[in-house]
C-alpha cells in the first residue's frame, strides 16, 4: 500500500488545495471531516496528518477537534490556521480571540530552525510573504514547543515540537499567495513524514484495476455513461479491469450538445468495442420538462426519470449486482461536508437523489479518489484520445440548466445551435485548451432589436468561459473584443431566435458543487 497523508477537514474553503499540494509531491492524500477522522486514521494508516483551517474558534463550546488518537500515535502532525489552534489547545497550550486579526498578505519572520523550512526559509531573521486568515491567536505553548516564526500580529505564527514532530502554522501554505507554501508541505510530507513519492497515475490505474476486480469478482457491472469525461474514463477503466462483465447504459435525455449522442455511441461501440446500450429517452424527458422554469424542479424531474429509465433497462439486462459511476473527489468532498452531509447519494450525471434501495445494487466508484485534472491524466494513461479527454465539463442536467426559465423544444434547438457556434469559434481561435469550460446560456429574456429593415423580438444569449485547474475554483476567461465580436456576429446571423449576445463574467468560488 502506498504511503499516505490524512487531511482532517475543519471546514476551510481551501482544504482541497492541501490535498492538491500533497499529491503534487507524489504522495496520496485523503480528506475526511473531523467527525470521522478516527475511523479514517485506522483505515488508511497514514504516515502523517494535516489539520486544515476552518471558520470556528477553539474558544467556542463544541468547536471541532481532532481525535486524540492522532496525537498519541507517534505520526507527525501539521496544523494549519484553525488546525494550528486545535493542535495548540489539544496538546496543552492556550489560544484566544485576537484584537489584531490578520487577513490577506503578511510577512513571516523566521526565528527558529526547523526541517519544515529546509531549503526555503533557513536564514534566521529573514522575512517571507505568507497568506493569513485568522481572528484568534496562540498565547501559550505546551512544554516542548518552540516558536519558529512570527508575524506583525502573531507572536506564534509558526511553532514546532521537534521531538514529537508536531508543527503549527498560522498562515495557509496551500494557497498560491504563500509563494513557498508548496515546498513547506513537501518538506512535511517528504522529510518529516518520510513518505515515498510513489503516487503516480500509472500506479493508480494498476491499483484501481486490482480493487475493481476484488470488489466485483465475476459479477456483472452496469455503468451509467453520460458521454462526459468522468463517466467515459470510468467506463474504459472498468472495461480494462473486467472486460465483458461490463455493460454501459447511455440514457440520451435530449439535453446534450449538438451531435454528442452520436459521438458517444461511435467512440464506445466502434473504437473500444464496449457493450453499450443506447436508450433514446429524449421525448420522455423533454415532454416532462416542457414549460418548467424552476431549476430545482428541473433537476428532480431529470433525476427521477433518469433513475426510472436506468432501472428499467437494468431489469431487461438482468443479473447485474453492481452500478458503476464517475464520482470524483470534489463530489466526495462537497457531499461529505464539514458539517456532515450525505455521502451515499448516487452521483450519476443526473444526480439529485439517493440510489433507490429497490435497485439492490452496490456502487463501484473507481475515480472517487481523483480530482478532475487527474481523471484526464488517467484517461490519457488509458489511451483515450487527447481531444476527448480535454473536453470541457458538461453538467448532468445538460441544456436544461443552460436554458433558464421554461423549457421548450424550440429553445433547446436555439441554444444547441448557439453553443455549437461558440465552441467552433473557440476552437478556430486556438483557445479551447486554454479554457476550462465554455458554454452558451439562453436567457429567459427577449429584447427588441433591428435587423436590416425589420424589428425583431428574440432571445438574449449569454456566453460563459472560465479558467481552472481542478474544477474546485475558477475565474472568468479574458477574451479580447475581436473574438467576442466575431462569435456574437455568427450567432446572431446564423441562429434564428437570438438578436443579442452578452459575455457573462462569472467565477466559481471554493465550495460550490456544480458548474452551470
Amino acid at each position: 500500500m502506498a504511503d499516505s497523508i490524512l487531511i482532517i477537514d475543519f471546514g476551510s474553503q481551501v482544504t482541497q488545495l492541501i490535498a492538491r499540494r500533497v499529491r503534487e509531491a507524489g504522495v496520496y492524500s485523503e480528506i475526511v471531516p473531523f467527525q470521522s477522522a478516527e475511523l479514517a486514521f485506522h483505515r488508511i494508516k497514514p504516515k502523517g496528518v494535516i489539520l486544515s483551517g476552518g471558520p470556528e474558534s477553539t474558544t467556542d463550546i463544541g468547536s471541532p477537534r481532532a481525535p486524540d488518537v492522532i496525537f498519541n500515535s507517534g505520526v507527525p502532525v501539521l496544523g494549519i490556521c484553525y488546525g494550528q489552534m486545535s493542535l495548540c489547545v489539544q496538546t496543552g497550550g492556550v489560544a484566544e480571540p485576537s484584537d489584531h486579526r490578520e487577513y490577506g498578505r503578511a510577512y513571516l519572520e523566521i526565528v527558529g530552525k526547523s526541517p519544515l523550512f529546509d531549503g526555503m526559509w533557513d536564514e534566521i531573521g529573514s522575512k517571507h510573504q505568507v497568506w493569513m486568515s485568522h481572528g484568534d491567536r496562540v498565547v501559550e505553548l505546551a512544554e516542548g514547543f518552540e516558536v519558529i516564526g512570527v508575524s506583525e500580529n502573531a507572536a506564534f505564527a509558526a511553532f514546532a515540537n521537534e521531538d514529537k514532530r508536531f508543527y503549527g502554522v498560522m498562515f495557509h501554505p496551500e494557497v498560491v499567495h504563500t509563494p513557498d507554501g508548496a515546498k513547506l508541505l513537501s518538506n512535511f510530507v517528504d522529510h518529516i513524514c518520510g513518505c515515498k513519492a510513489d503516487w503516480s497515475m500509472a500506479a493508480f490505474r494498476d491499483e484501481a484495476i486490482r480493487k475493481i476486480r476484488e470488489q466485483v469478482g465475476d459479477g456483472k457491472v452496469l455503468c451509467g455513461l453520460s458521454g462526459g469525461v468522468d463517466s467515459s474514463v470510468a467506463a474504459v477503466l472498468l472495461h480494462e479491469a473486467i472486460g465483458d462483465q461490463l455493460t454501459c447504459i447511455f440514457v440520451d435525455h435530449g439535453l446534450l450538445r449538438m451531435n454528442e449522442a452520436e459521438e458517444v455511441v461511435s467512440l464506445f461501440r466502434e473504437h473500444y468495442n464496449i457493450s453499450l446500450l443506447h436508450v433514446d429517452a429524449s421525448e420522455m424527458f423533454i415532454t416532462a420538462l416542457e414549460g418548467e422554469s424552476d431549476p430545482e424542479t428541473k433537476r428532480k424531474i431529470i433525476g427521477k426519470l433518469f433513475i426510472d429509465v436506468f432501472e428499467a433497462e437494468a431489469k431487461k439486462i438482468g443479473g447485474a449486482k453492481f452500478l458503476a459511476q464517475g464520482t470524483l473527489y470534489p463530489d466526495v468532498i462537497e457531499s461529505v461536508s464539514f458539517s456532515g452531509g450525505p455521502s451515499t447519494t448516487i452521483k450519476s450525471h443526473h444526480n439529485v437523489g439517493g440510489l433507490p434501495e429497490r435497485m439492490n445494487m452496490q456502487l463501484v466508484e473507481p475515480l472517487r479518489e481523483l480530482f478532475k485534472d487527474e481523471v484526464r491524466s488517467l484517461g490519457r494513461e488509458l489511451g483515450l484520445s487527447r481531444v476527448f479527454v480535454a473536453r470541457h465539463p458538461f453538467p448532468g442536467p445538460g441544456l436544461a440548466i443552460r436554458c433558464p426559465g421554461g423549457i421548450s423544444r424550440e429553445k433547446l434547438d436555439i441554444l444547441r445551435q448557439a453553443d455549437a457556434i461558440y465552441l467552433d469559434e473557440i476552437r478556430k481561435a486556438g483557445l479551447y485548451d486554454a479554457i476550462w469550460q465554455a458554454f452558451a446560456v439562453l436567457l429567459p429574456v427577449q429584447t427588441v432589436g433591428v435587423m436590416g429593415d425589420s424589428r425583431t423580438y428574440e432571445f438574449v444569449c449569454a456566453l460563459r468561459a472560465v479558467t481552472s485547474v481542478d474544477g474546485m475554483t475558477a475565474d472568468f476567461f479574458h477574451y479580447d473584443m475581436e473574438f467576442l465580436g466575431r462569435a456574437a456576429t455568427r450567432i446572431i446571423n446564423e441562429v434564428k431566435g437570438i438578436n443579442r449576445v452578452v459575455y457573462d463574467i462569472t467565477s466559481k468560488p471554493p465550495g460550490t458543487i456544480e458548474w452551470e
